[in-house]
């Protein structure tokens, strides 16, 4: 066996972000004091999925987000088309992990040289994931930066909104809740740097290997699965206490919702991981805690129930076409401990 190939040597440190995040996190945390008192004071610290504005009886949620490295898969197989539904989704997801309805976005692509029919294809995936997703693309901004990027990136800000009594931060999860995992459609968009570094000198963009149904650009060129109107409907029908997009950092990023408290989460009744995922631990060689610190692994979005309400959340779920399973439980010790094939392992 060769030396493993983890994230941070394909250059993205995990550890390093949240180093950074934390710094930044105090610095914008001194803007606050101006709305304090008046409308539109925060009503939520830096660090969840989203901002919560105080709008009276309503909050606004904000949250800016792109779609990785996924724009160089796109340039190399030409093709252009669903990009903007994976910026939908990175968007739309993390809004609605606050309780709140997702109602506007508005997008910024910047392109290396202008490039109508590019462009008009971007665009087809942002309107076809904002209608899947239900809100209104109510502007954005298009720029060309020759002497800055090489190719195109994409990012879109989402609005959303929620009644303040209904706002979703984790504050009523308890020991004993049941961690529910939403199934995902493949990579979405976190991890590709990876992937890219440790697949593409195996295999051409266009083989199929045996563990796959389809050739591996189509594979991790799958859009990324929109859950907006799915949580919407289980926010209606069930009691939650805490809702997570499963992206950059993957199952780590299940401590921002119980943050200070003394819990933690034990993932114990994990699915079998989708054959793309079983494909670049192989390649590159990862143990279990780094792949899933790294890659959603089938698994792309958390819902945090109360015990007698995940069955009823599951069957929602199936309603929707979204295979959903009890992956764990909210535990009495802060961390997130998951039971792999290769292993337990904690990737907090």
């Amino acid at each position: 066996m060769g030396e493993e190939f983890t994230y941070a040597r394909a250059g993205v440190d995990i550890d390093r972000v949240k180093k950074a995040h934390g710094a930044i996190a105090r610095m914008l945390g001194e803007t606050f004091p101006a709305r304090r008192g008046r409308l539109g004071e925060v009503l939520t610290e830096i660090g969840h999925y989203a901002g919560l504005i105080d709008m009276g009886r309503y909050a606004l949620a904000l949250h800016v987000d792109g779609v990785g490295t996924k724009p160089l898969l796109c340039q190399l197989m030409g093709r252009y088309d669903t990009i903007g539904v994976d910026c939908v989704a990175m968007c739309v997801n993390d809004t609605v992990c606050m309780g709140a309805e997702p109602i506007a976005l508005v997008d910024y692509l910047v392109l290396q040289k202008a490039d109508e029919e590019v462009v008009e294809e971007i665009m087809k995936g942002i309107v076809a994931g904002a209608k899947e997703a239900r809100v209104a693309v109510v502007g954005g901004e298009t720029a060309i930066h020759p002497d800055m990027l090489q190719g195109f990136d994409l990012s879109a800000t989402c609005l959303g909104v929620v009644e303040k009594g209904r706002m979703v931060t984790g504050g009523s999860i308890s020991a004993g809740d049941v961690v529910l995992g939403l199934a995902s459609t493949g990579i979405h968009c976190n991890g590709l740097t990876l992937a890219r570094k440790v697949l593409l000198p195996r295999y051409g963009l266009g083989e199929r290997p045996e563990v796959l149904s389809r050739a591996v650009g189509d594979e991790l060129l799958e859009p990324t699965r929109i859950y907006s109107e799915l949580v919407l409907e289980l926010l209606r029908s069930c009691a939650v206490g805490g809702l997570a997009h499963v992206t950059g950092g993957a199952f780590s990023k299940l401590t921002r919702l119980v943050r200070g408290r003394g819990l933690g989460f034990l993932l114990d009744n994990m699915p079998p991981p989708p054959p793309i995922f079983t494909l670049i631990q192989r390649a590159a060689n990862l143990s279990p805690r780094e792949a899933y610190r790294t890659f959603n692994m089938g698994v792309g979005f958390c819902v945090v129930t109360p015990e007698g309400e995940s069955e009823k959340a599951i069957e929602v779920c199936r309603r929707f076409n979204v295979e959903a399973w009890a992956i764990g439980r909210v535990v009495a010790e802060e961390g997130v401990v998951i039971k792999t094939p290769g292993g337990v392992v904690d990737v907090a």
